[in-house]
């Protein structure tokens, strides 16, 4: 379907026609019209379907074409992290470049100056607020940012959202909205959890599954089975392999980041690091970079796993197995974006071996283990029914022999 067939006026198609989209995707297709008729929505659908237009288009249509108070705040999106707040005003820029709606993205983590933008911004009166949860509240707190006016609410990536503890934030930010309003959700996944809130929230909603907790089809997956003190160097080996021009490799704790992304500069890879102990400006700096090519590979927390909107990541390697499914499939979902091809490397070692095949339940198939190079030495057996043991207390090698061990 073609957005011209979803009825949008045509300051808003040249917008859209100017990033150059063709095709409204499948939940583009299926959440559009409902919005447009003033519905609510609750939506699932993986990373990299489109989620963000089909909001924002049936938006800033409405916006457009409906009687508004242009002195007030007429959308609020709410987003779990700065990153992503970036993303959706980009986008809103770029499809609305066309139009007059206006749009700012409130997050922390700036300077007094961005502080001052934002507030003169929620004062005097925008169209769109993209916010984090705790950046809001903290301008709500200080009594000047009126929210009655608000027609459409959006709560984008609600689940990570709840993950992180957001829920009473969340709450409170509703409270001082009116009740008559448009009130949309979009997640990748519906836990209990998600259902509550959507009870709460929500007024006979249009229910929208677009594949479920599942990765795009066009991700290549594999796991190498390792010991730990295998991966940095195998992921060097990988990295030698083939000449990529974006890869970007997740570890669960920030030191692991740290310490890899210097692995990986001393063997003079274009490399750089993202984790929350990275001021604002220096995280978009890297994002930039990362973007116009200026570096190959990023090293990043799960900070990265959500909220950036970058095509053409050939390879992802989780360098440890996520905490959880949903934290998998997101990562993986980084690459092979807007039908593009894409690769995705698990490395597991002995005591992650059950956190894996949890994950291989949740996606409903097994990932295939590939060969480690001969040259790496011995590696442990695939066997998450096993009781994970710390590498060298008692677990028994492979043949009988001991673990590859980095040369000094």
């Amino acid at each position: 379907m073609t957005f011209k067939e979803l009825g949008l006026t045509d300051t808003l198609l040249a917008g859209i026609d100017s990033m150059g989209y063709k095709q409204a995707t499948p939940v583009q297709e299926q959440v559009i019209l409902p919005i447009l008729a003033g519905r609510d929505i609750i939506a699932s659908a993986q990373t990299g379907t489109g989620k963000t237009g089909a909001f924002l288009l049936p938006i800033i249509h409405k916006i457009i074409t409906e009687p508004h108070d242009e002195n007030k705040i007429n959308a609020l999106i709410i987003v779990p992290t700065r990153e992503l707040a970036i993303q959706i005003a980009d986008n809103m820029e770029g499809l609305g470049y066309f139009t007059n709606v206006s749009c700012i993205a409130v997050y922390g983590g700036g300077d007094g100056n961005s502080f001052t933008t934002e507030k003169t911004a929620l004062t005097s009166g925008v169209d769109m607020v993209v916010c984090t949860p705790g950046r809001m509240i903290a301008h709500l707190n200080m009594g000047y940012v009126n929210l009655k006016e608000v027609k459409y609410l959006v709560l984008d990536e609600a689940d990570r959202m709840l993950d992180m503890g957001f829920q009473d934030e969340l709450m409170k930010i509703i409270s001082f909205l009116a009740p008559e309003r448009q009130n949309l959700l979009f997640s990748a996944t519906m836990p209990h959890k998600m259902r509550d809130l959507a009870r709460k929230l929500l007024n006979e909603p249009v229910e929208i599954n677009i594949a479920v907790s599942k990765p795009p089809e066009q991700i290549v997956q594999k796991a190498f089975v390792v010991f730990e003190n295998q991966k940095a160097p195998l992921i060097k080996h990988i990295l030698k392999l083939k000449d990529y021009t974006r890869v970007i490799i997740f570890c669960s704790k920030k030191q692991n980041v740290k310490q890899l992304a210097s692995e990986l500069k001393r063997a003079r890879f274009k490399v750089e690091e993202i984790h929350s102990d990275l001021q604002q400006d220096q995280r978009e700096k890297v994002l930039q970079d990362f973007r116009n090519k200026n570096l190959t590979i990023l090293v990043a927390t799960d900070i990265l796993s959500r909220g950036i909107d970058i095509d053409e990541i050939e390879l992802v390697i989780n360098y440890d197995v996520p905490n959880d499914g949903e934290d998998y499939i997101h990562r993986i979902g980084r690459t092979a974006r807007a039908q593009s091809q894409g690769t995705a490397y698990t490395f597991i070692s002995p005591t992650e071996q059950r956190k894996f095949a949890v994950i291989e339940t949740l996606l409903e198939k097994e990932v295939e283990k590939a060969q480690v190079p001969e040259e790496f030495g011995e590696v442990p057996t695939y066997n998450p029914a096993s009781s994970p043991r710390p590498e060298g207390k008692g677990k028994p090698f492979k043949n009988g022999k001991k673990p590859w061990k980095k040369k000094s």
